[in-house]
């Protein structure tokens, strides 16, 4: 048999370890959030998969994905990640995909959603922030003071600041199981790509982007969420066309790992809600 070149759907698929699950009319395309592997949405792919199509991938230098291929320019910014979202798109040769993103994940959604509209019908943005800054008008939750002094300790000892960031994210009274299982997604990521990302998440500011998104958008927040404080939820709700808030009864920053039950209801309704 002659060798053949792999196409190149092909090869985008196997660099971000693409797997679809289930058979179901509707997809869903889940966008892991900061340095996560597709993994993280363990508690909820099972009971979804029974209904829809999942769609689950890495994003570049995590856990699986083709990291030898990437680039430092193209994935300075989160751009770059939602350039990956719409080329899986295409590979599959989805349409009307509901994108579920978490974190810095969201926004990479929203991005992408952005980029191509034409693949995307209904947007979930848990724990979502367009910006962590406080600026002018706007308060992120974070001086930039005091961002950069986290980075400095970042590029230090990764793998320390790392499990301590996944232990302040999971938020206060959350079983010490799940600060343990998100700081080992962490450490899963290549530790000089996963300093990048944290760059182009921490300082990076999409609130222009927001009002491009014109898709119905379900905002997924945490009720005390150390990352994303209650003036962003409300600034969001005010730049988003089409969005409508649901605050789940869970603290910190993963309520997939904290409350998938509410999570899951929440997607539920939404999802009827839209179809």
């Amino acid at each position: 048999m002659p060798f053949s070149f792999p196409s190149a759907a092909d090869t985008v698929l196997k660099n971000h370890n693409v797997q679809v699950l289930g058979t179901g009319e509707t997809t869903l395309l889940f966008c892991n959030g900061y340095n996560c592997s597709q993994s993280i949405w363990h508690y909820l792919v099972p009971a979804l998969s029974a209904q829809y199509r999942v769609v689950l991938f890495d994003q570049m230098g995590i856990h699986e994905s083709g990291w030898a291929t990437y680039d430092p320019g193209k994935y300075g910014t989160l751009h770059g990640y939602a350039q990956d979202v719409v080329a899986i798109c295409q590979a599959l040769e989805l349409r009307q995909v509901t994108i579920i993103g978490h974190s810095e994940g969201a926004m990479v959604a929203l991005l992408a959603a952005n980029q191509a509209p034409e693949y995307f019908a209904r947007a979930v943005l848990i724990a979502a922030t367009p910006c962590h800054l406080n600026l002018p008008g706007y308060y992120g939750g974070f001086a930039e003071a005091d961002i950069m002094e986290m980075l400095t300790a970042m590029s230090h000892n990764y793998l320390n600041w790392a499990t301590t960031l996944a232990f302040m994210l999971m938020g206060e009274g959350q079983p010490a199981k799940l600060g343990h299982e998100l700081a080992s997604h962490f450490c899963l990521a290549d530790p000089y790509i996963a300093c990048r990302t944290t760059y182009a998440t921490f300082l990076s500011d999409h609130r222009a982007d927001l009002c491009h998104l014109t898709i119905p958008t379900l905002l997924l927040q945490c009720a005390d969420d150390v990352a994303v404080p209650s003036e962003v939820n409300t600034y969001m709700l005010t730049q988003l066309p089409h969005a409508k808030l649901t605050l789940l009864p869970t603290t910190g920053h993963c309520p997939h790992l904290s409350a998938p039950l509410h999570v899951l209801a929440a997607l539920q309704d939404f999802l009827t809600s839209q179809a």
